[in-house]
């Protein structure tokens, strides 16, 4: 076995832990709506997750543990994934707010870090930023 081999298991291995939480996320108000299905079907195109692998992610007793980035970017990036599912229906609730911050806190952010990240986000994602905020996002 090539140790590319073995670097794109793990790899796949980590995308496929990433899109286990997303879709956790996705199904944590009792069902999947039609825009979250259309979001998973997009995450599970771009993370090359199987049919039976999508199948298997979907099903209650889900067991994929979190495999954290070693880089902020890659965390942020994560992060930035959940978003786009949980505000898929323009909405985010109280059980999705207390998973993502487990999420954040096991992709490494500290408490503090993980509050931080996610109000910015909030507020990013429901278009509640303020005017110099939004000057500073367009310019970096």
């Amino acid at each position: 076995m090539a140790i590319a081999d073995l670097y794109s298991s793990g790899e796949h291995r980590r995308n496929l832990a990433h899109f286990a939480a997303i879709a956790t996320l996705a199904s944590v108000d009792g069902e999947i709506s039609s825009e979250e299905k259309s979001m998973l079907d997009r995450f599970a195109a771009k993370f090359d997750i199987t049919e039976a692998e999508y199948i298997e992610v979907l099903k209650k007793e889900n067991k994929y543990p979190i495999d954290p980035p070693h880089t902020s970017e890659n965390r942020l990036e994560r992060v930035y994934d959940l978003f786009r599912i949980i505000f898929s229906d323009h909405h985010i609730d109280n059980e999705e707010m207390v998973l993502l911050k487990k999420y954040a806190i096991g992709l490494g952010f500290s408490g503090d870090q993980a509050d931080k990240v996610i109000e910015k986000s909030v507020a990013i994602f429901s278009g509640r930023i303020d005017f110099d905020d939004y000057v500073y996002l367009l310019k970096h």
